[in-house]
């Protein structure tokens, strides 16, 4: 899910009646380091009883990955080519699987002048439609029924000036129109209510709340350390609130990723080292997480215990225990740049994407989130980011 929440979660979680099981993984040194290598690249002593399969994106190859975990190990079994432009890359980028496993969502960056999102059939990966959208298109947060996407358009390499979130209907696949929110937006992600879509703006440090009826901006909190509240609310929130030249540590949000009770959302500040808890109601922080250097990432786990932060800039995965705040564990993981995360509907296991550096291909780390380690790696394309859950047999 980039990195990206799996929208299967509801479906799975329901009819789960496997429990899958680490072979030969098991934790080693202090809870705050995990394990140093996995059991197996591909197939081998690290398995699982049940067989989990993820979609990944791989920017630099235009290519989607299909990648399994089960009694084979961690193997990448499928290649799918994507974009339009043969000459040039068009950047793939995010990808979402729709609530009913049915279909699976991708961004391409690279547009001329706009970028892409892409609708396919899952198990066939036949492309079913397309639409253009705006400026280098990233995250795709899907609403519960699966019948909008919210996707921000992330202008990364425009001017910064005011960027939006583009509202789509899936079917059929066509853009509604967007919302103007700040300059750099990312991570978005739909509330479980379907009340509303969140997002995050790099460049202005804000949190942006979006009513899904209304497709308006209902408010807006600074995440600016030392300035953290709530900046506006009804008409005065619709407006971009610019601050691009504060002094000063920064929150330089990528992610917001919403908990399973409904009541917060935690927020990776990639600038200062650490993820925030949220209470919805009261837009004030609860809580600070320390984490490795520049977290990107987030997944809260479907049972709703764990939270998972990838860190970018420290290659390895935080793990923090809602409950206690407690870093559990701090896991190093195959290759540098770490970026997507996803968990498992049984919450047993997160799959993580590695992005690499230069010519090196990416991978796709499995953890095991009972022992606290890693069970298996496999490699796949370049540039590895957006990742998703679709199925497990």
């Amino acid at each position: 899910m980039d990195g990206e929440v799996g929208g299967a979660w509801t479906r799975l979680c329901t009819v789960l009646a496997v429990t899958a099981v680490a072979g030969c993984a098991s934790a080693s040194g202090s809870a705050t380091t995990g394990s140093n290598s996995a059991e197996s690249a591909s197939g081998g002593a690290a398995t699982a009883a049940a067989t989990y399969r993820v979609y990944v994106a791989n920017e630099s190859s235009d290519v989607v990955s299909v990648v399994s975990f089960g009694p084979d190990g961690a193997v990448a079994e499928k290649a799918i080519d994507v974009g339009f432009i043969p000459s040039d890359l068009d950047g793939a980028h995010g990808v979402s699987v729709s609530p009913d496993g049915r279909h699976w969502y991708l961004t391409t960056a690279h547009g001329t002048p706009w970028g892409m999102l892409w609708k396919y059939e899952t198990g066939t990966d036949s492309l079913l439609a397309s639409v253009e959208l705006g400026a280098f298109p990233a995250t795709i947060g899907l609403s519960p029924d699966g019948g909008t996407a919210f996707v921000v358009n992330f202008n990364l390499h425009g001017d910064p000036v005011p960027s939006s979130v583009s509202v789509v209907n899936t079917e059929p696949l066509e853009e509604m129109g967007q919302i103007v929110t700040c300059v750099m937006p990312h991570g978005s992600r739909v509330a479980p209510s379907g009340e509303y879509a969140y997002s995050v703006c790099m460049h202005d440090d804000e949190l942006v709340e979006i009513s899904t009826a209304d497709l308006v901006v209902t408010r807006r909190m600074a995440l600016t350390p030392g300035g953290q509240g709530l900046k506006a609310s009804g008409e005065a929130a619709r407006e971009p609130m610019l601050e691009l030249h504060r002094e000063g540590p920064r929150c330089k949000p990528t992610w917001v990723e919403p908990g399973v009770d409904g009541r917060h959302v935690y927020v990776a500040c990639n600038g200062h080292g650490e993820v925030l808890e949220i209470d919805l109601e009261k837009m004030i922080v609860t809580r600070h997480f320390p984490t490795g250097k520049a977290p990107y990432n987030l997944e809260v786990t479907p049972d709703g215990r764990l939270l998972i932060a990838t860190n970018k800039g420290a290659q390895s995965v935080s793990v923090i225990d809602l409950g206690s705040g407690e870093e559990l564990a701090r896991m190093p993981t195959s290759r540098a740049v770490t970026h997507g995360v996803v968990a498992t509907p049984d919450s047993r296991y997160a799959f993580v994407s590695n992005e690499a550096v230069g010519g090196t291909f990416s991978t796709v780390d499995v953890f095991d989130l009972q022992s606290l380690s890693r069970v298996a790696e496999v490699e796949v394309q370049h540039q590895a980011g957006g990742i998703d859950f679709w199925k497990v047999e």
